[in-house]
């Protein structure tokens, strides 16, 4: 193996003394190449299925060598093509690139060929010792020695030295980190970092003079600008159409990337998508990302954030503006020429780069790009001219170009063959075809090699790639040591504002949103302390004690006043009730309806709905005494698990009151404690409903006047004489009453009746006849409040263990679960941002730390910078101190 670099470099000597005798002699190559391509078409197709040595060759080898005979393969044709007679450059050169074709397609299609090519070919050399052998490489000593076991023993060294020139020209045109100045490791560490930088400084914001450079690509629709892209990254990535779809910038961050597997993927930071290994699944989201933006607005100058990760490429970021267009088309709004200008105004500004993409076969002085970049960038100085197209033009007018003295830039121009083979069809291509990085490559050092006028030219991607990195780095690093002392003045201005306003209180959303949380949890333990089985019991016996009366007013206390003559009525006056027999049967039948009427109201429900309801405010008043009261989410999470909850036990609940209460509609037993304390509440409870009554009756009587709702009384109380009352606006006039007035008039009077009523009924309760629950019939309210309060101290057991039990218990967890584990680190921090106090907070303590890591990860760089030069020597003086 030691002896291949050395026959390479013979073979190179070679190949560079053939391309001499090949220019002093073209009008012979070229009538030679008609004749030599049939016979090297003939030669490859006979050799690669008709070679006999070749096929034992092949079987004889293993499976896990399969990809190195095919490269044997391609060096014994190499060989057999030399017995043709013809040394042109032309055909040594499309069979070096035949063996490299080969090369590319093997390692591509099964990995790990080269250690099972060293073995095989050590094994090779083995077998192939011969006195024969020549050192030179090109010999025809042993053209025909092609026959017998050892299968070409004597070729070992052109074999070898062929192999030894493929792997080489395929091993280094793709290298991202080949240098000629300083250790491309090194420069891929410093630009990487620098990249990190730039993104901290990005994150941290509101201020020009925190910026570090990028790369900013700019061109015509039609100058190649994607192709140049997809060329560095390997894949068709970017939108493709027919009308404009790039609408927003694209922030392309560049990856260089040592995973074992030498995956490939494309990552948006903004959307959470995780990895993505189909970049045609890239190119479909760039494209729906572009195409949301809205015709009115025609281009957005809000930027799409893409990280790609892959071995192949250095690590560059770079910013893909919209493609300038001449004039707007008929379906284009027309200011989208001047809206494309404005965007890319934006962005080629200083500090950044600009690459500025022209095409070869467009003249220069045409060229969108460098016609906007020597607005911003006069003498070129941070300026990298692009030409693609190379091949479109004549090697003279291509040399020209690259070379253009009327456009001088500073840091160049660099030719460019970008465009992809149409078809990659064939068995050596298979590896490659979704990696158009090597195919452009071939392409162009197939063009670039034929034309000695590129000599003194930068052209290809490979060249493209070192000198973005290199240039790259230059200018971050050039900004580093500005950027550190304004980085410094931020954070210092951060520190204290963040002192003054804060006193350095650490918070972050995870810690804002537990001791919210634990806030609320603590005030919801306080609560139920304080709402038990009493508290429910109150509640309930309030809402029964509301339908007692209205139950009191139907049957007992109502008497019609708007009629013609009362004495028709069948209804005996209440007056009577105390002194009414004991066998009266109607009096009986109006107390058994009413208590009938009162435990068939659906007392289950009832109570249900109503501690429900009473949880539901209860919980409403916390959130406005708790931080959660700035947080619509967390209010709707609240109230979302307390439905669930208490929805889940509502039917069963109800259930098991309703059951619970069924005696009580038969019978009703009462102890004469029940009894007196019943009387002394129905006596509370009528002497708050005479208060009511008489204040509105007050009321009445402020508004109308005293004197006017006698009248109006009085008149109303004569139509019940035999004369109707009507609403003939006449009628009334010719009283002087309006409609209203004699609505009010009838309302006064019906306070009026209702407050006699109660006071009749307030002086039975207090009398003797109340005292005992044996005279129940002459004193209902009294019996009605037993009743109710056995309904409600029932209720009241079984809501406690059916309902209120389970949500004390489960309430907390849930919270637990719905504000915690269950959410994610987004929503936290939309929730945190939800208080606007908070949000500041947040902000500024986030920007002080990024301000930190920036300044630490500067001075990093700065020190790694100044050690590389140091290790370097004077081969690379120190960008830092150099800027």
């Amino acid at each position: 193996m030691n002896r291949i670099p050395a026959i390479s470099k013979q073979l190179s000597r070679q190949i560079a003394a053939r391309r001499a005798l090949f220019s002093q002699s073209s009008g012979t190559v070229h009538n030679r190449r008609a004749t030599i391509r049939p016979l090297l078409l003939a030669t490859q197709k006979r050799n690669f299925y008709g070679g006999k040595t070749f096929l034992k060759l092949f079987v004889r080898a293993p499976l896990a060598a399969a990809g190195s005979a095919i490269i044997a393969g391609a060096a014994y044709v190499n060989y057999k093509v030399k017995e043709i007679g013809s040394y042109t450059s032309d055909t040594l050169e499309k069979m070096v690139d035949f063996a490299s074709g080969m090369v590319d397609g093997a390692k591509d299609g099964m990995g790990g060929i080269e250690s099972t090519f060293k073995e095989w070919l050590d094994a090779v050399r083995e077998n192939s010792k011969s006195p024969s052998s020549s050192s030179s490489g090109g010999g025809n000593s042993n053209s025909g020695s092609n026959n017998g076991s050892n299968g070409g023993s004597g070729d070992s060294d052109p074999a070898a030295a062929l192999l030894g020139a493929a792997v080489a020209l395929n091993t280094g045109n793709d290298d991202p980190a080949n240098s000629n100045s300083y250790n491309a490791n090194e420069m891929m560490t410093l630009t990487r970092k620098m990249i990190e930088i730039r993104h901290l400084l990005h994150e941290v914001g509101q201020s020009k003079n925190l910026q570090l450079p990028s790369i900013v690509v700019i061109g015509s629709q039609s100058s190649g600008k994607s192709s140049v892209l997809e060329a560095l990254v390997g894949h068709e990535f970017l939108p493709k159409g027919t009308n404009m779809v790039t609408r927003r910038p694209i922030e392309l961050t560049l990856i260089n990337s040592n995973e074992e597997n030498g995956q490939e993927y494309g990552v948006f930071p903004a959307l959470q998508t995780g990895k993505i290994t189909d970049f045609g699944q890239v190119q479909r989201t760039l494209t729906d990302l572009n195409l949301a933006v809205p015709a009115s607005e025609a281009v957005s100058d809000d930027p799409i954030q893409l990280h790609i990760y892959s071995p192949k490429v250095p690590d560059l970021t770079l910013i893909d503006l919209p493609g300038y267009i001449q004039v707007s088309g008929s379906d284009q709004p027309e200011f989208l020429k001047q809206r494309i200008n404005e965007v890319c105004e934006k962005y080629i500004q200083a500090p950044n780069v600009i690459l500025a993409i022209s095409s070869a076969d467009v003249d220069m002085a045409n060229s969108s790009a460098l016609r906007a970049s020597r607005r911003v960038d006069p003498r070129g100085e941070r300026t990298i001219g692009v030409v693609t197209k190379m091949d479109l033009v004549d090697s003279a007018k291509g040399h020209d170009i690259l070379t253009n003295q009327n456009y001088p830039l500073q840091m160049g121009y660099v030719g460019v063959i970008t465009k992809t083979p149409q078809s990659s069809s064939g068995l050596f291509r298979r590896g490659v075809k979704n990696n158009i990085g090597s195919l452009i490559s071939h392409t162009e050092n197939a063009y670039f090699s034929q034309h000695q006028d590129f000599d003194d030219c930068t052209v290809g991607k490979t060249s493209l790639k070192q000198k973005l990195m290199k240039v790259l780095e230059q200018t971050m690093a050039a900004s580093l040591l500005p950027a550190r002392e304004a980085i410094r003045r931020e954070l210092e201005e951060a520190t204290y504002q963040f002192k003054v306003e804060y006193n350095d209180r650490y918070l972050t959303p995870e810690s804002y949103l537990a001791g919210s949380v634990d806030s609320f949890k603590l005030a919801f333990k306080d609560f139920t302390n304080q709402f038990g089985k009493n508290e429910i019991k109150s509640l309930l016996k309030a809402e029964l004690d509301q339908k007692v009366l209205n139950i009191l007013a139907q049957g007992y206390w109502n008497r019609p006043s708007d009629v013609v003559n009362p004495s028709n009525i069948s209804e005996r006056k209440i007056s009577e009730l105390m002194s009414m027999s004991d066998d009266d049967a109607y009096w009986r039948h109006k107390l058994d309806s009413c208590t009938s009427k009162l435990t068939k109201l659906g007392v289950g429900r009832l109570s249900t709905n109503l501690v429900i309801s009473a949880l539901g405010n209860e919980m409403e008043r916390l959130i406005d005494n708790t931080n959660f009261r700035n947080h619509p989410f967390a209010t709707n999470t609240i109230n979302e698990a307390v439905a669930g909850i208490l929805g889940l036990n509502f039917y069963s609940a109800s259930d098991q009151v309703e059951n619970c209460i069924k005696p009580y509609k038969y019978e009703v037993e009462i102890e004469d404690r029940e009894w007196t304390k019943s009387r002394e509440h129905s006596y509370q409870l009528l002497k708050e409903e005479l208060r009511q009554c008489e204040g509105l009756f007050n009321q009445i009587k402020h508004t109308v006047g005293g004197h006017k709702l006698n009248q109006v009384v009085k008149y109303i109380e004569s139509k019940r004489d035999g004369i109707s009352l009507n609403n003939d606006s006449s009628d009334m006039d010719s009283f002087g009453f309006s409609q209203g007035l004699i609505d009010r008039g009838r309302e006064a009077l019906f306070l009026r009746g209702r407050a006699d009523i109660l006071k009749l009924r307030l002086a039975a309760i207090k009398s003797r006849t109340c005292k005992s629950s044996s005279n129940k019939y002459k004193c209902p309210e009294v019996f009605l409040d037993v009743v109710a309060d056995k309904l409600a101290q029932t209720a009241v057991l079984f809501l406690h263990v059916e309902l209120i039990s389970d949500f004390y218990y489960n309430f907390p967890r849930e919270l637990d679960s719905r504000l915690g584990s269950l959410l994610t680190k987004e929503q936290i921090e939309s929730f945190a941002r939800e208080d606007p106090k908070v949000s500041d907070h947040v902000d500024l303590q986030r920007r002080k730390e990024l301000l930190e890591l920036a300044l630490n990860k500067v001075e990093d760089v700065i020190e790694l910078e100044k050690h590389a030069s140091f290790r370097n020597g004077a081969s690379r003086p120190s960008l830092i101190t150099r800027s």
